[in-house]
């Protein structure tokens, strides 16, 4: 068995004060408002406390000529990428030869890697081509039916990689079936979350002026996909045979579609709320939430959604940290909740079904045992999603990378 194909099992066991190893992060990053950017500070931070004698250095992927956005970076970010400009891209793998890393890590989305008029992720290759160090690429985005470019783009990226990481099995699959992918390359390493303590929700819903209503969530970035219509037509028969119960959807809208179609949907949410007279029930809060917030909200929440449109996701960070936090989670069945709510950690509802949605969340609260026994098994699934946990498993097969590559040099 290949040292890479750990499958979620540590092949290397380190203590917390052995690892020794440079590694440059390619990816969005904060304040740039993007899941993936938030992802990678979360993951940095946590690798950093275990690799104190080498922290961690950014590439930033920047797209302030699409959104004329200067962004203050913090002082990890050493240096930034147009993300249109093929040029900036070639300077950048300059950049990364000549520095003292061992390893670069991709954190690999298709739109981040493109531009303004392609969708493949073709700037990863042209990058990854010109590095001449090892690769590490986590793949964020997995499609079951890519286009012929993204097919081709994957699977010359991950020619290139000497060890190439996701979220789940599902992606692992989908790599090897229709990829082509080499399975001994990947290694399974769950989505991090922080490390909430499993509590009640009173003390948060006093702190947020919640009171003693049950309250049902979600958060992120807003945009079409998310499926909150759905949500907001449940309403009306959850309220009826539970009129305490409070709806918030949170967060800002997605800067992209921001950027291209205003707060179309936002309104659309609004007016369907108006429309059902629901004002008292369903709140919207539009901003972007700092984790402190979004844990916060999170302790508050009795039942976590994600009614998400399309089934092909195969990660969700919103998903992760409600799993991590022990709540009751209902959600459509896209791959990455399939696997994550399985065992009875959650309950999957079919999408745009808003009558399954209510019957379901009605089920729910009718049965409070129940709902805790599902709280109490995301919880402990949610342990080894932990940043620790995550942080370490990256550095062990960063140590193995490093060794691979040393032993063939």
């Amino acid at each position: 068995m290949s040292p890479l194909n750990t499958r979620g099992k540590l092949a290397v066991r380190l203590k917390a004060t052995e690892p020794r190893v440079r590694v440059i992060y390619v990816s969005t990053y904060i304040p740039r408002e993007c899941g993936i950017a938030t992802y990678t500070k979360d993951l940095t931070n946590a690798i950093n406390l275990l690799n104190p004698y080498c922290l961690a250095d950014i590439v930033a992927i920047d797209d302030r000529d699409m959104n004329k956005t200067n962004y203050r970076y913090p002082w990890e970010v050493k240096y930034k990428i147009q993300q249109n400009s093929p040029k900036s891209w070639r300077e950048a793998a300059a950049y990364i030869n000549q520095s003292s890393a061992e390893i670069v890590h991709f954190q690999h989305e298709f739109g981040i890697y493109s531009s303004s008029a392609g969708s493949a992720g073709e700037h990863a290759v042209l990058l990854a081509e010109a590095v001449n160090k090892p690769i590490v690429v986590t793949f964020h985005t997995v499609l079951p039916r890519p286009s012929k470019a993204q097919l081709a783009s994957v699977r010359k990226l991950a020619k290139l990689a000497t060890a190439i990481t996701v979220m789940v099995g599902a992606a692992v699959k989908l790599l090897v079936d229709v990829y082509g992918i080499d399975e001994k390359k990947i290694v399974v390493i769950p989505h991090g979350v922080p490390d909430i303590g499993y509590t009640t929700t009173k003390g948060a819903k006093e702190y947020l002026g919640l009171g003693d209503a049950t309250i049902i969530s979600g958060f992120g970035l807003l945009s079409e996909g998310k499926g909150y219509e759905y949500a907001i037509e449940a309403m009306p028969a959850i309220v009826k045979q539970n009129s305490n119960v409070k709806l918030l959807i949170i967060g800002e809208t997605h800067p992209v579609v921001l950027r291209h179609q205003g707060e179309a949907y936002r309104h659309k949410l609004h007016a369907l709320i108006k429309k059902l007279k629901l004002s008292r029930s369903v709140k919207m809060v539009n901003r972007y939430l700092t984790l402190g917030e979004i844990i916060d909200y999170l302790k508050a929440t009795d039942i976590y959604i994600t009614p998400f449109l399309g089934l092909e996701q195969i990660t969700s960070g919103t998903l992760s940290y409600a799993i991590g936090a022990g709540k009751v989670c209902v959600t459509t069945p896209y791959r990455y909740a399939e696997e994550v709510v399985d065992d009875d950690r959650g309950v999957l509802v079919p999408p745009r079904d808003s009558c399954a949605m209510a019957a379901t969340i009605n089920d729910l609260l009718a049965h409070p045992r129940k709902c805790s026994i599902m709280s109490k098994k995301a919880y402990a699934y949610g342990r080894n999603m932990i940043w620790p946990s995550v942080a370490l498993r990256h550095l062990d097969l960063f140590e193995i990378v490093k060794k691979v590559s040393y032993a063939r040099a």
